[in-house]
Parts: structure tokens; sequence; C-alpha cells
């Protein structure tokens, strides 16, 4: 199961992984685009292929409700859920329909919900959880702001973007501890796409961003959309990796290169942290996580 497969990275991991004979469920917002990216894989590999989508809106806790409770009456196993769906740089702040600034609500809360819900299906298939961060955890606050976290007073569409992968690490390191401490059969690993070429900065970016990007993505600092979904495929299919790691492109500035592990930087390890955060989604999402 993949978040945000219709496109980039999570299309060309739900591609490479069809391609080897792994059934994929994608779980995107767009049914149109839903429906063009399994066309395509059809036509690229045969009308065999196992590809299916569930409609799912990270930005509406609702919407992921309802996606996890299809899931749930229709997927006997999970092998692995792979958390790539995202949103960045958006230059006006916008927030959820739940209320929450739209980088910390679909990033992290979404996907902090649609884990939890489906936590127990993963386990019993002693299946995976995949959490895709982003090299832009370092580059912001280096913590969670919680005396505002709508970042009513400090908007700007970088500093949110880096506080939700943030979180979105915090989280997996966090469910990581947990579930170890319970004994339970899940993994969790953590890894980022590098600097790849996708539409992640979209026209919701100011011009700016999108023509240094646009520049960038011209140049040998950026790979192709298939290498950055190297680093996900990896971490949800290759046996006895590590989990208290973070892999991705280990070339230049993390940006590109063979995938390896990467440094992990000692915020992201804060427990005190970790637990409040942890306490924060569990009261925002309305979920009382069972591990």
């Amino acid at each position: 199961m993949i978040t945000g497969a219709n496109s980039g990275t999570g299309f060309q991991a739900a591609r490479i992984l069809v391609s080897k004979g792994a059934g994929v469920v994608m779980m995107n917002r767009s049914v149109e685009k839903s429906e063009a990216a399994i066309a395509a894989l059809k036509q690229e590999f045969g009308r065999e292929v196992q590809a299916t989508f569930v409609r799912l809106d990270l930005a509406s806790l609702d919407s992921v409700r309802k996606a996890s409770a299809e899931v749930l009456a229709t997927l006997p196993r999970i092998d692995a859920l792979i958390c790539n769906g995202a949103i960045a740089q958006v230059a006006r702040q916008e927030f959820t329909q739940d209320g929450f600034e739209s980088h910390l609500g679909v990033n992290h809360y979404g996907h902090f919900l649609l884990c939890g819900l489906l936590y127990q299906r993963i386990d019993d298939s002693n299946g995976r959880i995949v959490v895709v961060g982003s090299e832009g955890y370092k580059m912001g606050l280096k913590t969670i702001q919680f005396d505002d976290m709508n970042w009513i007073n400090n908007y700007h569409p970088n500093s949110t973007y880096c506080h939700s992968k943030l979180a979105q690490m915090i989280f997996a390191y966090e469910l990581q501890r947990r579930t170890t401490e319970a004994g339970k059969n899940i993994k969790v690993y953590v890894c980022h796409p590098g600097a790849s070429r996708t539409s992640l900065i979209n026209e919701k970016a100011n011009v700016a961003s999108r023509l240094i990007f646009s520049l960038m993505a011209k140049s040998p600092m950026v790979q192709t959309a298939e290498r950055g979904a190297y680093p996900e495929v990896m971490c949800a299919t290759t046996k006895n990796l590590e989990q208290q790691a973070y892999y991705g492109p280990s070339g230049l500035f993390n940006w590109i290169g063979p995938v390896g592990k990467c440094e992990i930087k000692p915020f992201v390890w804060d427990r005190a942290v970790a637990e409040k955060l942890w306490a924060v989604s569990e009261k925002e999402t309305s979920i009382g996580w069972q591990i």
C-alpha cells in the first residue's frame, strides 16, 4: 500500500513493485489520476497487473477513516504500508478540513491516523510501515512548535514543510520504540528520496521556489523519480535492515547517489518531544493507539 502513488516517487515505487509481481494498492485523492496511473502500469506490464486504488485524502481525517475501513474490509493482509504522500512549499497558508496547518495535517496527522487504524492488520501480517521523511527535517526549527502547531504567528512555506517532515520522523522512531518494547511483529523504517524530479513543488509554491527547482531539476544534482523511489522500495522489501536508521541517497548532500544509511541528527531522538507529539497527535486525530 502506497499513499500518493499516482505520480512521482510513489508511482515509481508502485511501478517497481508490480514489475516484480507484487500487488499494489494506491491510496490517492484523485480518482481520475489513479485510473490513469493504473492504466499506464497495465499498458507497460500487462493486463494481469495487480494494481488497484482506494480514494484517500490525507487532508481529511474523515477520508482517512473511510479509506481505512475499506482497506480492512477488503485486504486480509498488508505486507507494507508506505507513507509516501506529501505536500510541500505551500506559499499561502492553508488549513485542512479539520483545521490543521496543511503541511502538518497532510504529511503527519493524516499518516498518523492511517497507521494507527491499520496497525493491527499490518502486525497480523508481520508487515512493515515505511515513513518517507525528508532531508528538510534538519533545515527548520529542529523541534516541534507545540505552542503554535498551526504556525499562526510565524508561517513560512519552507519552515512548516520542514516541521511536518520532522514530525513524521519523530513519530516513526517513537513507533519503532513502542512496537519493539511491546514485542510486536511490525517493523518500522524511515527513508528519504533525496532530490528527485517530481511534482512535489507545484503551482501552490511561490514563483521563486518553482523557478529554483525547475533549474535544479535540469542539473546532475537532481535524480529521477525512479531513483528517488529506491529507498522506500528497499525499506518495504529488503530483509535484515536496521530499524534505527535513516535510508536514502548517500552521495552529494544526500541528494543523489546509491541508497545507504544517512546521518540522523540527535534532536530526532528526543524522547520527551516524541512522547508529547504522540499525545498531541492522538488528541488531534481522536485515536487511541493499541500497541
